[in-house]
């Protein structure tokens, strides 16, 4: 006799009090256990990339007051314009750089930001760049 031969023969056991268990939920038994609940979210986050927020050079910050001033001058023709700022993450250290492209409705010297007619509104301290939008062809300002 080797192994299970003396008891191969035998049919599984049925109680009168307990259904037999469905094929699904005897599978269930076996799934993989997640003893370290949240694991793989904080690798995902570790592995997650950000961009370190460049510093701006002092010409850089010239033509950026440059390009806000004839912005300022040109309100009132609702331009189109592409600003580029910096996103600040709120997870982890630098963060990532997007455009806005819109037309331009204010500049709010209050709050230091850009208001455009879609109720959206760019901050002056993330920008990088302005530029005018014409279609497809664009043209720093």
């Amino acid at each position: 006799m080797t192994g299970y031969d003396d008891i191969r023969h035998l049919s599984r056991p049925r109680y009168p009090d307990l259904p037999p268990m469905s094929v699904h939920d005897r599978a269930a038994q076996f799934a993989p256990f997640a003893a370290l609940v949240g694991y793989e979210d904080a690798v995902e986050e570790t592995a997650r990339l950000t961009d370190r927020r460049r510093e701006m050079e002092p010409d850089e910050i010239n033509e950026l007051n440059r390009q806000l001033q004839e912005l300022s001058e040109r309100l009132s023709e609702r331009p189109e314009i592409r600003v580029t700022y910096f996103i600040r993450d709120k997870r982890k250290e630098g963060g990532r750089y997007a455009s806005k492209v819109g037309n331009a409705r204010t500049i709010d010297q209050y709050n230091n930001v850009i208001l455009f007619t879609d109720g959206e509104s760019v901050a002056v301290k993330d920008m990088y760049s302005v530029v005018f939008t014409d279609g497809d062809n664009s043209k720093r300002i």
